[in-house]
């Protein structure tokens, strides 16, 4: 007997039904049978059934004699169910990666409620996916199971089937069964509710809701919408053959009066001349059901009003007014934004005429997303070594909070934003300021760029399209134009930057500052910050930083990082960090699984992990200064090169391991050779030739030459004797070796390469499949071209 029956109807879905079957058969719990229902569908349906069952004998092929629609095609597929738990989905949706292991393992933590309750976000033909809006009932806290009394709330999320996992003994015992028609999902998932016993949520989006360029069936134009009458008529059948649901009859009437009003006011439901039938009869259904004092909430008393006494012309005539005041209220919005922002115009051009200010320097990072990364760095040098100079720091209102103590902040937009820009002396970015600045004379602008280019940057971009997303190159050169210094960490960079950027800037080639904290920190802030981040002492901190893809609209996890998780074993922790144009890599709490797209400093994350996943960020190049294991999983690096563009081949010269595919991941951290001998030798490499300059002065010697003018830069540490603070495992390793009474017995272990960060003793293991490539010379990639 599997654990799980999933069970597919389908009808005319020829060009979704092989993603939704595959979605089911790809997941990695296999404890499943896959019922698939062909409802007589006149296109390639029934054969594609017929081609996964041939293929997998967990796939059961229903061919229906006639058509008969979902309600009774589902009820075909629960007739020849033989799982513990029941799962419906529609044939042109899909289950997410991993998502019923996730239901699996909340089922086994819940004590195997009657019915489950999931998530599901809405994907769109655009790409946009947008999850449940009222997902905040999903969530996980509280005891469970528990009844439908305690978090009565779960009736606000989608009435459907397809959200939900049921246990079959259950549904059997309930007598439940799918109706004929449109709105079938209603007398099924009311009734399943309700008459649970035992109730559990899984706040994780398990299931991505298709929504079709042309719609569904529900919003096409059909009488058939006049079912949802007798499918109330159903749930309330329901409730009066059972006496113990009768308290939520007043929920029901409430959510029957909002269904009906919804389905009369879609202009594209009802088929002209039948409004006021429908009206008439919505009307008889509001007095049938009707509880005396059942409470209505302020926004749905229209909408009862109009169901009530049918005021059809009424209700068109408020609604009309209303999107008048909406209209009227939008424009004189627009009228007033126009002309804030002629007047803020007007007084930057006022402040330009006025004397530039020697002693004044403004800093921003990421468009305004707070304080960090190299100008972070600048801006607390410019305090200590120039604290003549007063500094500004440019940020959102909702990063505020981000920037420290010391520098005054300065919102974009406001009339004290275009006072910093217009008078300060030294301005400071990563990226461009705002494209209407006038670049004084006087003015120095430090471009400080925001990491070294693996992937084509700048004019590079010019026959890359999908990277570039309309990128306009003129207005790019302009803001070059307006560069005075341009920083790099290293050779290849310089080179880089001074042909993709090309200007009359200066180059100074000195490190990144935002590097400088990798070589000043001490143990005490790695613990500090793991204590932070929740991170248990002995447990190894994995930082999963993946980049953003550019060949991709729909932005996804390349890992299902629960499994790796489980894979890894309970010692390990995995600090997620999305990229910043992505949503978190996160959608729902999980053990072992932390969230840190949101922490302002990725450089904390960095000394707080002992080791660094990522694909292809420029990230990897700044963790390698603090000489730590990095393991690179490139899954799909021919689509990214070829979207985007790369200047090396990152799988022939690598910072650590590669792996190719989740599974050569894991075997690298199973067999040990994340940090083995190997791994440190292709580390100190990479580290040879991305991060000469980074021996924690980085801003002082840009704070020397830019703003105290001295000519010559100080000297650079060389690498071998650079001691970046180690990571919280080599330090625990190294403190139990050096308490060890006398020397070990048994075979010697691998010795890591000189000056590298791998923790004594460790060897690489059984041979990995993972590829692990020899290290290229340290020549640069440019001398390369």
């Amino acid at each position: 007997m599997p654990r799980f029956s999933v069970i597919v109807p389908a009808y005319k879905v020829q060009a979704y039904l092989h993603e939704c079957l595959e979605s089911v058969l790809s997941q990695s719990y296999t404890d499943l049978e896959l019922i698939a229902v062909d409802d007589r569908s006149p296109d390639a349906c029934g054969e594609i059934i017929d081609e996964f069952a041939a293929r997998d004998a967990r796939v059961r092929a229903v061919h229906l004699p006639e058509n008969v629609g979902l309600g009774p095609a589902r009820n075909a597929g629960l007739e020849r169910a033989t799982g513990d738990y029941l799962l419906f989905l529609d044939s042109d949706d899909t289950l997410t990666p991993g998502a019923l292991r996730a239901i699996a393992d909340r089922l086994e933590a819940t004590g195997g409620p009657d019915v489950l309750v999931y998530d599901y976000a809405s994907t769109y033909w655009t790409g946009e996916t947008v999850r449940n809006k009222f997902a905040e009932q999903l969530a996980e806290e509280g005891p469970a199971p528990f009844r439908l009394e305690d978090r009565p709330g779960l009736l606000r999320v989608l009435m459907v089937a397809w959200n939900k996992a049921y246990r079959r003994e259950f549904v059997r015992a309930t007598g439940l069964r799918f109706p004929p028609g449109y709105y079938e999902d209603t007398p099924w998932t009311y009734p399943a509710l309700m008459a649970a016993r035992t109730l559990a949520t899984l706040d994780r989006v398990c299931v991505h809701y298709r929504q079709r360029r042309r719609g569904s069936i529900l919003s096409t134009t059909s009488r058939g919408h006049f079912d949802v009458f007798e499918q109330y008529d159903r749930v309330f059948a329901f409730v009066e053959q059972r006496p113990e649901l009768a308290r939520w009859r007043p929920v029901l009437f409430r959510r029957m009066v909002d269904h009906l009003s919804t389905v009369f006011t879609k202009r594209d439901r009802l088929p002209r001349g039948s409004r006021a039938e429908f009206l008439r009869r919505a009307r008889a259904h509001y007095r049938r059901y009707r509880m005396p004092g059942a409470s209505v909430s302020l926004r749905s008393r229209l909408r009862h009003t109009l169901v009530h006494f049918g005021v059809h012309r009424t209700y068109r005539a408020l609604e009309a007014s209303m999107t008048l005041r909406r209209r009227t209220h939008k424009a004189a919005a627009k009228l007033a934004r126009a002309l804030r922002a002629a007047l803020l115009q007007a007084h930057y051009r006022i402040q330009l005429r006025l004397p530039l200010r020697a002693d004044r320097a403004v800093f921003a990072a990421y468009w305004g997303r707070g304080h960090g990364c190299n100008p972070g760095a600048l801006e607390a040098a410019f305090r200590e070594l120039a604290p003549q100079v007063r500094t500004a720091w440019i940020a959102r209102p909702e990063h505020q909070d981000a920037v420290p103590p010391g520098p005054r902040r300065v919102r974009p937009g406001t009339a004290a934003y275009w006072t910093a820009l217009a008078r300060s002396k030294y301005l400071v970015n990563n990226v461009n300021f705002d494209r209407r600045l006038v670049k004084r004379p006087g003015q120095v602008f430090v471009q400080t760029q925001h990491g070294t280019p693996l992937k084509h940057m700048g004019l590079d971009l010019q026959d890359r399209p999908a990277a570039a997303r309309g990128t306009d190159f003129d207005e790019l050169l302009r803001g070059v134009d307006k560069w005075d210094y341009v920083l790099s960490a290293n050779r290849h960079t310089t080179l880089t930057w001074e042909r993709v950027y090309p200007g009359r800037y200066e180059t100074l080639e000195y490190g990144y500052p935002r590097n400088d904290v990798f070589q000043r920190a001490t143990t005490r802030d790695v613990a500090r910050l793991r204590e932070c981040l929740g991170i248990p002492p002995d447990a190894v901190a994995v930082l999963y930083a993946p980049t953003h893809r550019d060949y991709r609209r729909a932005q996804r996890c390349p890992l299902d990082l629960e499994r790796v998780l489980r894979r890894l074993g309970p010692r390990f922790v995995i600090l997620a960090r999305a990229h910043y144009w992505q949503d978190p890599l996160v959608d729902r709490p999980a053990p072992g699984v932390v969230d840190v797209s949101g922490h302002p400093s990725v450089e904390d994350l960095c000394l707080a992990s002992d080791v660094l996943v990522t694909d292809y960020s420029s990230l990897m190049f700044d963790y390698a200064n603090l000489d730590r294991p990095i393991v690179v999983h490139a899954d799909d690096w021919e689509a990214y090169e070829a979207a985007r563009g790369t200047y090396f081949d990152l799988r022939s010269f690598p910072p650590g391991a590669v792996a190719r595919s989740e599974d050569e991941l894991i075997d690298i951290f199973a067999t040990g050779h994340w940090r083995g001998s190997r791994s440190a030798q292709l580390r100190a490499a990479f580290r040879e030739r991305f991060c000469p300059h980074d021996d924690g002065r980085a801003a002082e010697r840009v704070v020397r030459r830019v703003v105290l003018g001295e000519p010559e830069p100080l000297p650079v540490t060389p690498l071998a004797d650079r001691r970046p603070v180690p990571s919280a495992a080599a330090t625990a390793a190294a403190t139990a070796e050096a308490a060890l009474p006398g020397p070990v017995t048994g075979p010697a272990p691998v010795e890591p390469a000189a000056g590298s960060g791998a923790e004594p003793g460790v060897s690489s293991g059984r041979p990995s499949r993972a590829v692990v490539p020899r290290p290229a010379g340290p020549r640069s990639v440019a001398d390369r071209r």
